[in-house]
Parts: C-alpha cells; sequence; structure tokens
C-alpha cells in the first residue's frame, strides 16, 4: 500500500524492526532483518533519506527512527502536493484542449477498433463519471449479455447515477435475475422501450460512446464523440426514450415501494413491459401453462377480470410506477438538476 509514497515491502519491514526501540547499529538491525548487509546499508540510506530514519553520529553507524506519524505524514502530504500540481496541469491541458476543439472538428469524435479496445474505452469513461451514466440497451449481441458492468458497483456506491433504457428485445435476452436485478437493487433505473433506434453510453453529458454499426452482434469499431452537437442529439434521443419508457421495477429494485407480494412482483414487471406471454414464462423458470395459471390467481386476487382492470389495480396499489408524460419539448427540470451540462 504505501509504494505510492515510495516505500516498497523491504523498506516498510526494516522500519517496522525499529519498533519498540531507541535506536539500532547496523549489526543490531541485520540480526533482526536477517538481510545481507550491503542491501541493508543501501535500504538504510534510502529510509534516511526520505526522512524515515536518522543516522547517529559515532564509530559505531546506528540509526534512529523517526516516529511514523511525523515521517509518514510528511511523505504524504508531499506526494498529495505532487498529485495537486498533476491536477493543475491536466486541467490547463484540458482548457487548452477544449479551448481549441472547436478549430479542429476532427478532434470531436474518436473512432475505436476491436472488441477489447472498445471494451478498455467504455470502461475508462464509465470510470470517469461523476454525476450521470446514461446508457440505451438492444440486441443483436455478439455474446450472451451481462449488464452489470465492474465499474456499475463502484460507481453507483460513489452516488454516481444510473440510468437505463432497455428495448423490449433485450430482455428477452437478458437472464433478468443475475443480469438486470443486481444494478436494480443497487440503485440502478430502468426502463423499457418498444424500439431504440441504437446503442449508447452518454457520461455526465460531456462524452458518449456509439457502435458504428447498431445492426450487427460485432461491434468492430465504435465512436466516442466529445462535446457537440453530434452528442447533444444522443443525449436528446435518450431523454426523448427515457420519457416514453415504462419503468423497470423488478424485486430487489432500490426505489421499489409498498411492493407487491415477492412471488407476483416479477410477473407484474415483466407484464409492464410488454413482453410475450411465452417469453415472461421463460424468464420465471416456469412452464407456459403454469404462467397461465399463477396470472389467472393474481386477476382473481385483484378481483379483475381483464387484464387491463388488473393493471388499474395493480397501479392503484402502487405495486407499479408509470413515469410522468411532458408536453413535447419541455424539459424535465427535476432530472437536469442533478445533472447540468457541463459544455462550456
Amino acid at each position: 500500500m504505501l509504494d505510492i509514497i515510495g516505500l516498497s515491502e523491504i523498506d516498510v519491514e526494516v522500519y517496522d524492526a525499529f519498533a519498540g526501540t531507541g535506536s539500532m547499529t547496523v549489526a543490531e538491525i541485520r540480526e533482526r532483518t536477517g538481510l545481507p548487509e550491503q542491501r541493508l546499508l543501501r535500504i538504510l540510506r534510502g529510509l534516511a533519506e526520505k526522512g524515515l530514519l536518522v543516522e547517529l553520529p559515532g564509530p559505531a553507524r546506528a540509526y534512529s527512527a523517526v516516529r511514523p506519524e511525523i515521517a509518514l505524514e510528511a511523505m504524504l502530504r508531499q506526494k498529495e502536493q505532487e498529485l495537486a500540481s498533476a491536477r493543475l496541469v491536466a486541467d490547463r491541458l484540458r482548457e487548452r484542449y477544449r479551448a481549441t476543439s472547436g478549430e479542429r472538428p476532427v478532434d470531436l469524435i474518436e473512432v475505436v477498433h476491436g472488441d477489447a479496445h472498445i471494451a478498455d474505452r467504455a470502461d475508462q469513461l464509465l470510470r470517469s463519471a461523476e454525476r450521470e451514466v446514461a446508457f440505451v440497451d438492444k440486441p443483436p449481441y455478439a455474446r450472451t449479455p451481462s449488464v452489470l458492468h465492474p465499474a456499475e458497483r463502484d460507481l453507483l456506491a460513489r452516488g454516481v447515477r444510473f440510468r437505463g433504457v432497455y428495448e423490449r428485445g433485450a430482455l428477452e435476452m437478458h437472464d433478468l435475475s443475475s443480469d438486470l436485478e443486481p444494478g436494480l437493487a443497487l440503485g440502478e433505473e430502468a426502463r423499457v422501450v418498444t424500439s431504440a433506434p441504437l446503442k449508447m453510453i452518454v457520461v455526465d453529458q460531456r462524452v458518449g460512446l456509439v457502435p458504428l454499426r447498431s445492426d450487427l452482434p460485432e461491434v468492430g469499431a465504435a465512436l466516442v464523440i466529445h462535446p457537440c452537437a453530434l452528442l447533444d442529439a444522443l443525449s436528446s434521443v435518450f431523454a426523448f426514450l427515457w420519457q416514453s419508457g415504462l419503468p423497470l421495477r423488478l424485486p430487489g429494485s432500490a426505489e421499489l415501494a409498498d411492493a407487491a407480494p415477492s412471488d407476483d412482483a416479477r410477473l407484474l414487471a415483466l407484464l409492464t413491459t410488454g413482453l410475450p406471454d411465452r417469453s415472461i414464462a421463460k424468464q420465471l423458470g416456469m412452464s407456459y401453462r403454469t404462467f397461465q395459471r399463477r396470472l389467472r390467481d393474481l386477476m382473481t386476487a385483484l378481483g379483475a377480470t381483464t387484464r387491463f382492470q388488473a393493471g388499474l389495480q395493480v397501479a392503484t396499489r402502487g405495486w407499479v410506477t408509470l413515469p410522468v408524460t411532458r408536453p413535447t419539448g419541455e424539459e424535465d427540470v427535476s432530472e437536469r438538476e442533478d445533472s447540468p451540462s457541463t459544455r462550456p
């Protein structure tokens, strides 16, 4: 852990040998650590240069340890100052790049080739998020999809908002209990639409990632889009899809309140997405006939004779929640207050 301030494991071991002692000669230190003399002398000189040890005057070479709350705190403060200086340089370069990017449109769009490079770039963009990650998920897929990105857990824990729009066909491809529900339990917000025009990721409304072709399973190439009109268009497409989508709240969703009984919660959630009955039965791990029987039992318990009546009943009871619709062009102030545009 202390390698970040320039201390190796052997440095820490030698320094730790001084615990409980006032000072030690080189011979005593060697006896404690078992290190060869020449190697030990190099380590002692290094620790003295870093301010962790003080070489004592006298014929017998001896060293005294500086207390860690003094020595290590000084090293940590120096590293903090170095990081602060590096951040100033990075900020200055970013501002200079941003100031000149308008003169070089080619810099506004990067082309990334190869699945491995695209995955690395996506991971980099996600981990840079400070406020929000917005994404659209849809088939086709080159391999069985897995929704919970390794970075999502860490980002949600840091308070970064995740909003995902899933095309209805994507739900038929995912294993909801292992793919979607873990993210929803951590705080991801999800909505479902009948059809989405493309896959995308938009981070903090300052950078986007889209595949070059959304109709092919293999990604092959992707575009990284920096602040420009195209990124504004992607953000608008996502906002439209989000407003028109139906909330997906599976069991375990962090925002699911007044939930239906656990046996019926997943069934109700899938019914609201518009998935075909046979696809819902498959997701629930039951036969089609068992699904039909479960649905009839649920409708009877709700006192409904049609699915429309059942939908009204579960909405009235708060078991499902519909999004608030707004006139076209009206801005969603509540959503944008927490995610202001970073455009200069």
